[in-house]
């Protein structure tokens, strides 16, 4: 007889769980890569802190070890392939594998296209784009050969729309490529066992946002942002959370490939 998937199930919570896995979080110092970090942790996952900043790094690891949770500080610069193999490298020394990857790392900028340095372009783009790539390539040699691993990616709803009125191509096409990256990984990895999934933010509130919005220009665009945004408010860190834990537990393992978009509506216009 065919065994019933439904009765036959871990309960639904316990398959949230993160028990006896081991994250790392890059851009993991600050704003939403903080809160992924906490979430992760929260959920019973050990978890490395990566950041370019070895201060704030250290700072979320002991806020981390306070909930009781097993973290690490690694300071990296995601651009230098050798650096993220050593960040890697120090997970599996401390705790022998690597689980859950999630690709926060990344930079903004406003520019007008037409005064765009090519170095704006190269920093951006070294960053948001190749940033991601190294680090979804050293996770992935370690969690291939483990044959099971989740990869998440922070991607932008400005990989899926212009938004306005600030002007960022490269940014838009830096997240843009994440999302296509994201999708062609999946693909390729899938039948090794590894997903590989993002996360398309809205426009989040955190302390770089704060200070932006406190500007003149910040406040002028804070009304224009909320009239196409359905919800009418901006994201808090926490809004993300709850993505971050699905993607990475075993509630979703039939899924890869995909960009959740968590952005208040402003995509469903």
């Amino acid at each position: 007889m065919t065994q019933d998937p439904i009765l036959n199930a871990k309960p639904i919570l316990e398959r949230f769980r993160l028990n006896d896995r081991v994250a790392v979080v890059t851009g993991g110092g600050q704003g939403i890569g903080r809160a992924y970090a906490h979430a992760l942790g929260e959920a019973g996952a050990a978890v490395a802190v990566a950041d370019i900043s070895l201060k704030t790094a250290l700072a979320v690891a002991e806020e981390l070890r306070a909930k009781n949770v097993d973290a690490i500080a690694i300071q990296v610069d995601v651009t230098k392939a050798a650096e993220v193999l050593a960040m890697v490298d120090a997970i599996i020394t401390k705790w022998g594998k690597l689980t859950i990857g999630v690709n926060n790392a990344g930079i903004g900028q406003w520019v007008n296209a037409e005064d765009m340095s090519e170095a704006d372009w190269d920093r951006l783009m070294d960053i948001n784009l190749k940033g991601v790539f190294l680090c979804c390539q050293a996770e992935a040699r370690v969690m291939l050969p483990a044959g099971y691993g989740k990869i998440i990616n922070m991607a932008s709803m400005s990989g899926h729309i212009s938004n306005t009125p600030q002007n960022q191509a490269h940014y838009n096409a830096s997240k843009a490529g994440v999302i296509h990256l994201t999708r062609s990984l999946a693909a390729e990895w899938a039948p090794r066992g590894l997903r590989v999934n993002s996360i398309s933010a809205g426009y989040t509130r955190t302390q770089l946002v704060d200070d932006l919005l406190s500007t003149p220009v910040g406040k002028e665009m804070l009304p224009h942002w909320m009239r196409l945004t359905p919800m009418n408010r901006m994201g808090e860190v926490t809004d993300l959370q709850g993505a971050a834990v699905y993607l990475a537990a075993e509630a979703s393992d039939f899924m890869t490939g995909n960009d959740m978009i968590v952005d208040g509506g402003y995509c469903a216009w």
